[in-house]
This record gives structure tokens, C-alpha cells and sequence, in this order.
């Protein structure tokens, strides 16, 4: 198959560090040219991701990151350099809603986002042109009604992962730094439990600065440790060292790609039941979910679960090669029509 990929236009593929879509993206591309098909990618131009590059594509833009004009000016780019493809995946937002896109080539999107009113009202209408895919059944039940071609959890490479000790004497937690991403109740749980708490997350914006100026710096202390956002390298050397792995999260997250990289490290996970997370944890096996008030008693529980359990639940159920298979299987079923 010749497949092209459409990224969004402000972060590279793969990203120098917070970018979860973009490692999607970017594990699909070289899942697909390792499987032998022919692979464009429609990302920014500093984009290093070992396949052809579309024409035209600009440098990443990430002071324009949801400026609706940024991402249309990317589109238009992006469609016209995919005129010699046979199926074309848009990983943006307001791309399969595109006008000129290219005659008599399928388009397939995934919902990255959680189906919130308005997002509900845009897929709607990307539906009846564009088949979708989404990233948890969580994501579906938000909206029954819509037409899902498939479900398919993200993967990653798991075997470029080193797998931790878990020996560090510490708790751990990743992510942005958001309210709704659970980080000043896993100061609490870590408190709690009475396990220093490491800390790395990225500032993004003055809101997210103002929520750690006001919220979470008067919150830390010589048992919280704020590391602020690290390579790959350093974040699966912290995970890999952690006794558990928080993630109290307060949203119904359409998936939750920290949790698979802490799975990968052998690190369990101890968190809310919010989104997908039961479709990644499996309670007592894995890691542990619960009410906020319960996490804490669970962190001793967690320490003592198979970290090869985790690794292996991180090989079977969430590898790059099980997405790639996954969407391969789904392209050559579009192609062929709904009656082959």
C-alpha cells in the first residue's frame, strides 16, 4: 500500500519530548515502511522521522498550537502532496472536514480528543465522509451513535524501553501540568502513603504556569520532588525506579499513553478508574484502580505485583506492532470495499 500520514503542524515527528500523538504518529510510520509499504508523512519540516517527507511542509510551529489558521494552512499543504496515495490517515483535527481533498482516495481519522459537545458535533459530520477510528471503547460510549470503524488501542515500542528495578523508594508522576491530570492529588496519595514523590511535568502556557505558581509549587516540599519535563531516556530511568506509578486522573481520558510506558518500564500503576484507564490496568494485575481516597492504601499492594506481569501486559496488549497490524488490517478492509 502506498499510505500517507497527516500530522498536525506544531510539534515534530517524533517530539523532542511532550507529544503524545506524534509518537503515534510516528510509530505507525515506521511500523508501516518496516512492513514494506510505502509511507509519505505530512508533518513539520523538522520533522525526523525515517520516511519521505510530503512537499511544501513548514518548520513546527509550536507558539501557534491550536490557532485554527495554523492547522488549515498545514492541511492544504498536506492534501495537495498526497495525490499519489491509496489511502490517507489525518491525524488532525479539521483535515477530513477539507473540501479539495483528493478525488477517489479513502480517508481514514482518529479521535485523539475526548468526545466533549463540540467535538461530537464535528465528527458527526466528519463521519459521513471519513471512517473513524478510536482509541477506547471509553472514547465510543461518549457517543454511541457514532460511526466507528474500529477501535484501536495506541501501542508504542516497548522493547526500547529498559525495564526498572523499581527500587528507588519512590512514587512517581507524569504528565502535563494540568489540574485535570491528577498532580496535586498524587502529592496527596504520595503523603499519604508516606512515599517521597517524584515529579516531571511540563509547564505549557501562562495558565498551566499560574496553576503551578498559585496551586502546586506551595504544595512541594523535601518529599516532593518537581523535576520538570525530561528526555525519554531520563523519564523511563525515573518510571523504571519508581515503587508505583500515580495517575489519579480527574477526566475521562480517551486513553492515557503514560500509563502504557509505565507498564513498559515494569512499573505498575495506581489510579482512578476516569476514561480508559480499565482497559489498560488490570486491577490486581497490573496495577491498582480506586477512588482517590483509596489510592494510597493500595500503593503497598501495588509494590508487591509482578513487575514482569507489567512488562509482559505492555509486550501482548499495547506493542507498536499490534497498532500497526491493527490499522494495516483496517486500510486493506477499506480498499477493498464493504463487500469483499
Amino acid at each position: 500500500m502506498r499510505i500517507g500520514l497527516i500530522s498536525a503542524p506544531w510539534i515534530p515527528v517524533p517530539p523532542p519530548g511532550y507529544g503524545g500523538t506524534e509518537r503515534v504518529v510516528d510509530s505507525l510510520a515506521r511500523g508501516f515502511a518496516a512492513a514494506g509499504h510505502d509511507v509519505l508523512l505530512a508533518a513539520p519540516s523538522d520533522s525526523s522521522c525515517p520516511v519521505p517527507l510530503a512537499p511544501g511542509m513548514r518548520p513546527s510551529e509550536p507558539a501557534d498550537m491550536g490557532l485554527a489558521l495554523s492547522e488549515l494552512s498545514h492541511i492544504i499543504r498536506a492534501y495537495d502532496g498526497m495525490r499519489d496515495v491509496d489511502i490517507i490517515h489525518d491525524h488532525t483535527m479539521s483535515g477530513p472536514l477539507y473540501a479539495h481533498r483528493p478525488a477517489g482516495i479513502p480517508v481514514v481519522t482518529t479521535i485523539h480528543i475526548r468526545l466533549a459537545r463540540q467535538a461530537a458535533d464535528l465528527y458527526r459530520a466528519i463521519g459521513q465522509t471519513t471512517s473513524i477510528i478510536a482509541i477506547s471503547r471509553d472514547q465510543v460510549s461518549r457517543l454511541p451513535e457514532l460511526p466507528v470503524a474500529k477501535v484501536i488501542h495506541h501501542g508504542m515500542d516497548v522493547a526500547s524501553v529498559p525495564v526498572g528495578k523499581g527500587d528507588g523508594g519512590y512514587l512517581c508522576f507524569l504528565g502535563r501540568l494540568s489540574p485535570d491530570k491528577g498532580i496535586l492529588e498524587a502529592i496527596h496519595i504520595a503523603r499519604a502513603a508516606g512515599i517521597p514523590l517524584r515529579v516531571s511535568a511540563r509547564i505549557q502556557g501562562s495558565e498551566e504556569q499560574g496553576y503551578f505558581d498559585d496551586v502546586i509549587r506551595p504544595a512541594l516540599g523535601p518529599d516532593v520532588e518537581f523535576m520538570g519535563q525530561l528526555s525519554d531516556a531520563e523519564k523511563y530511568e525515573l518510571v523504571g525506579g519508581a515503587v508505583a506509578f500515580l495517575n489519579p486522573i480527574q477526566w475521562p481520558e480517551p486513553f492515557g499513553l503514560v500509563m502504557i510506558e509505565a507498564l513498559a518500564t515494569g512499573t505498575p500503576v495506581v489510579g482512578t478508574p476516569a476514561g480508559a484507564a480499565p482497559e489498560i490496568v488490570e486491577h490486581g494485575v497490573t496495577g491498582y484502580l480506586g477512588g482517590v481516597d483509596q489510592l494510597a492504601g493500595f500503593v503497598a499492594e501495588a509494590a508487591g505485583l509482578s513487575r514482569e506481569a507489567c512488562r509482559a501486559s505492555a509486550e501482548q496488549r499495547f506493542s507498536s506492532a499490534r497498532m500497526v497490524a491493527d490499522h494495516l488490517a483496517l486500510y486493506g478492509q477499506i480498499l477493498r470495499g464493504p463487500d469483499r
